[in-house]
Order: C-alpha cells, then structure tokens, then sequence
C-alpha cells in the first residue's frame, strides 16, 4: 500500500512539474505565440472551417435554404459530373498542362539558383537576381498584356518581326502547340527566379569543405556542382516536388484565364475555369463542389504516392 501511494504521489508531482514547465514555456516564447496567433486563425478560418462545405457535393444546394436544410442527394452529383463528355477532357486538359508545367518549370529554379551561386561579382549577381525575381510580384494581368503585346497577331512585336522576316502571319496566341510553347515559357519567366531562393537557401547550408575537398580531389566546377551541390539541394528539392504533387490537378486560374481564347478551347479549358463558369456565372454550386472535391482527392492520393516514393530513397516530407 505505502509503495502504490509513493508511486501515485510521484505521478502527481511530475504531472505538477510538467504543468509548471508547461507555463514557462509559454510565457517564454510568448512573443513568438502572439506572432503566429493571426497565422493560426488565418488558417483555420479560411483553410480548414470551409472544409465543411464540401457536404454540398452530396447535397442539392440551394441559396435560399441554406447548407443544412438543402436535400440530400448522395452521390447524383458526381453521377451528373462524370456522364458528361466535357468533364474527361477538362480533367485530361488539366492534367497535360500541370504534369508538362511541372515538368518543363521544375528543373528552372534549381538551374536559376546554381548558376547564381557561382556567380562572383557581387554587384552583377544583385543585379541578375532582381530582374529574376521582378516577374514574380507581377499579376497575371499585366503579365497576360505582355503577352498579347509581344505574341498577338494584330499589333505583336513578334508576330510583325515574324511576318517581316517570312512574309507569312503567324497565329502564335491561336494555334495550340504555339500557345502551349507561350503558356509554359511565361510561367518559368515569372517564378523560376523567385522559386530559386529556396534553393540558394540550401545551397548556402553546404558545408564549404566539401568544395574545398573537391577542389583537391581535382575536381572542376561541372564536377562539382555534380557531385557536391546537388546532391546538397537533393532533400530540398525531393520537399518541393512532393509538395508541387498537391498541386497537380491545379493549373492556376489567373493564368489560364488571362491567356485563354476560343481558339485554343480545346487544351484551355480546365478544372478552375470550369468551377469559376459553371459554379460562380452558372450557380451550379453543387456540381462544382463535387469537381473541387474530386479534385482534392486526386491531390492527397499524388501527394500520399509521391512521399512513399520518396521515402524509398530515404527523402521523404513524413
């Protein structure tokens, strides 16, 4: 009996020592709590409390009564979305720019940023890296009108040079493949830059005695960036590319919206295009929520598949 008491006791005062080094804690990093306090509501009431709307996939929505009150129709609507021709090819559309996007523009700001670290003028590397970074705080407004400024048929820099030089017009924003080429070129142009900053962050976390080691060893500068920075970067960019994975059914809406055309209809019409002309012009808020949702899921299995994939060579996010 006294051993079960000395045994309870000694639970109550490491329960009581926890709690009081629990108070500490936080009153110790209380600056750093009241900091991330916005980001924590930001995130849980734009993030995770709108969660809960996706029981409108499974519900006939209605307006005037409400999430709770409108009927319930189990899975007629996702019956409705995938008897319907058009949805497999804005789901194929989707897919074909974001796996090709990702594809083409991943490589970019690993190249962007091993090229600026062997820079040595301090002044020309500044330099080069602002006009790399300028692109990315552009909207894709005024990046949509540089485009047709550069590329449109009518009055194009391009285009004129182009029909200069051949004597024939060229369709560049109105023919699939150009405008893919253009669609691609102009996502790596505004983010390649700013997405290189990662990177140069793990690059400056190598340690310099493995270049020094390197450089002993005979090695040149190909051969160390080969053998040294990247596979420095490696876990870095394993991180990104599992992440860029959640992404993969989201071509981005700014973009496509501003360079799309009825021309190119065909490859242009993808899932954010479909939610924001059916669901916000057409009402048909259901039908899109079922769209979002499937779309969700797509994401989480990519991302599940892609960090087991990681895990297997020993770089995974979890």
């Amino acid at each position: 009996m006294k051993t079960a008491a000395f045994k309870l006791q000694a639970v109550r005062v490491k329960k009581e020592k926890t709690k009081g080094g629990l108070r500490k804690r936080i009153y110790k990093n209380r600056a750093l709590i009241l900091m991330f306090l916005p980001v924590a509501v930001f995130f849980i009431v734009f993030r995770y409390l709108p969660i809960l709307g996706n029981v409108i996939a499974f519900k006939q929505y209605n307006l005037m009564l409400g999430i709770l009150d409108s009927p319930w129709v189990g899975l007629q609507n996702f019956h409705t979305l995938f008897s319907n021709p058009q949805t497999v090819q804005i789901i194929r559309n989707t897919l074909v720019l974001s796996v090709l996007g990702t594809l083409i523009g991943f490589p970019f700001p690993i190249l962007v940023a091993v090229l600026l670290n062997e820079v040595k003028g301090l002044w020309f590397k500044k330099s080069v890296q602002t006009l790399l970074y300028l692109p990315h705080f552009f909207s894709w407004v005024i990046i949509g009108g540089i485009i047709v400024t550069l590329f449109g048929s009518q009055a194009g820099i391009i285009s004129q040079f182009l029909f200069r030089l051949t004597g024939h017009e060229f369709e560049l924003l109105y023919e699939i493949g150009s405008w893919m080429t253009i669609f691609f070129g102009s996502s790596v142009w505004k983010e390649a830059g700013f997405g290189a900053i990662i990177y140069l962050a793990a690059i400056s976390s190598i340690d310099p005695s493995l270049y020094e080691s390197a450089s002993i060893d005979g090695a040149g500068k190909l051969r160390q960036i080969w053998n040294v920075t990247l596979p420095g970067i490696m876990p870095t960019a394993v991180i990104m590319l599992i992440l860029s994975m959640g992404r993969i059914m989201d071509v981005g809406f700014e973009q496509i919206y501003n360079l799309q055309n009825a021309a190119v209809s065909d490859i242009s019409r993808v899932i954010s295009t479909y939610l924001y002309a059916v669901g916000i012009q057409g009402g048909m808020y259901s039908l899109t929520t079922a769209m979002g949702l499937f779309e969700s899921l797509v994401a989480i299995i990519f991302v599940i598949g892609s960090n087991a994939i990681a895990r297997r060579l020993g770089h995974s996010l979890w």
